[in-house]
């Protein structure tokens, strides 16, 4: 087995067909037959064969209601030669769209494992013939490797053992990773790790995707910490394996130390899927926002939070106030963005407030308010939602012009 991840994904979805298969034939679905001739020497027989690919194409809806679909349609999605097995499989017609290929292919994949069959009792040993079979057209020539890294501060839903995130990539609970190296999956705690799984498939003189891997999984940290408050990082180390073989431990570097564990519920996990690939489609390459975007990760990565206070003023400077700290304009402006008329006051007064207290921590001191971290906190959560929303497209990326036009609107309305 090359493709673990796939695996999973078709044998879970696989068993929850063959249950809603059985129960239609158990209900009174008849499965249509056809007359076939065969030969014992030169005497012709025959025999009534179930058509059963067909009995499965006529219930391709109720197939893809079940909770287990999605997973496995997204597991084909991202392959790139499966082509290769459809025409295998006989589909004369490939589909150029990738999820119509991969509708197709599940569909074929569920007709190899019950062809000629009657009844729809999961058989493994079928299931994993057709997924040799899948496997072999999928990677002949080729290799798949995997990088898998701990992601620390992080806590998937009970019920949730992988969070796919697409071309590849996904987020899965270490225990559950089939061979997975022991100090990626163990910590310090009792709970195993959320790892970080890069899964590419490559021809076999290619080099691994170990610079792919470092990029990929900064692109979850920023993911992450754009879209919910938390201490993450990963760890020191990732590990590497070609196909089935062994694990090799390479270098990722410091990303920070997790303060916090922060639990992505269930009900989140779509809206994270799909702010993570916005974040990749539309992460800044340069200007202001790469800047503010970088030193926000910075202070993300500071043990303790008024360690971070410079990073996130810096960010927000960038964003707000071009014209210099000296001009004393950036607590108005970041409560004209980040708090309704009524509490902008509150809200620039803590900031100038939090701004002040940068020259006791430049000059190496502890601020010994209780407020202290509190100010820094609700600093750094104006700035998040300040990157994320402009991200996502919800504000101009010049906000500083409209934090002038909110002002000056103010000032009129007053």
């Amino acid at each position: 087995m090359r493709n673990t991840a796939l695996h999973a994904a078709l044998a879970t979805f696989t068993e929850d067909a063959s249950l809603s298969l059985a129960s239609e034939t158990a209900g009174g679905a008849e499965v249509p037959f056809e007359l076939a001739e065969e030969r014992a020497g030169g005497t012709p027989l025959y025999c009534y064969r179930p058509l059963s690919g067909e009995f499965i194409g006529d219930r391709i809806e109720l197939l893809t209601s079940l909770d287990t679909h999605a997973p496995a349609l997204r597991a084909l999605t991202e392959l790139d030669s499966l082509a290769g097995y459809l025409q295998h499989r006989g589909l004369t017609h490939v589909p150029s769209e990738r999820r119509e290929r991969a509708q197709d292919a599940l569909r074929l994949f569920l007709a190899a494992v019950f062809a000629d069959r009657s009844e729809f009792g999961f058989d493994a040993r079928r299931f994993e013939a057709a997924y040799a079979e899948l496997e072999q057209t999928l990677y002949e020539g080729r290799c798949v490797n995997t990088v898998v890294a701990p992601v620390l501060g992080l806590a998937l839903d009970q019920g949730t053992d992988e969070l796919q995130l697409g071309d590849g990539l996904s987020l899965v609970r270490g225990d559950t990773l089939p061979d997975a190296p022991a100090d990626a999956v163990w910590g310090d705690g009792d709970e195993p790790n959320i790892l970080a799984v890069l899964t590419v498939a490559q021809d076999r003189g290619e080099r691994p995707p170990v610079s792919i891997a470092r990029g990929r999984f900064r692109r979850i940290l920023t993911a992450l910490r754009l879209f919910e408050r938390g201490g993450y990082a990963l760890g020191p180390l990732a590990w590497l394996r070609s196909d089935a073989g062994p694990w090799r431990a390479v270098a990722l570097g410091a990303s920070g130390r997790p303060r916090l564990m922060t639990l992505i519920r269930a009900a989140e996990e779509d809206e994270l899927r799909g702010f993570f690939n916005l974040v990749c489609k539309r992460a800044p390459s340069g200007g202001e926002m790469v800047w503010a975007l970088t030193r926000f990760e910075m202070g993300c990565e500071r043990i303790a939070p008024f360690e971070a206070l410079t990073d996130y003023l810096l960010a927000l400077r960038a964003l707000l106030e071009p014209e210099g700290p000296a001009s004393g304009r950036l607590a108005q402006r970041l409560a004209a963005i980040c708090a309704r008329p009524e509490g902008r006051a509150g809200l620039a007064e803590r900031t100038a407030h939090a701004i002040s207290l940068e020259r006791a921590v430049i000059a190496g001191l502890a601020p010994a308010e209780a407020r202290a971290d509190a100010l820094v906190e609700e600093l750094a959560e104006n700035l998040r939602a300040l990157l994320r929303d402009m991200i996502c497209g919800h504000l101009d990326l010049d906000v500083c012009r409209l934090a002038d036009e909110l002002l000056a609107e103010a000032v009129a309305v007053g």
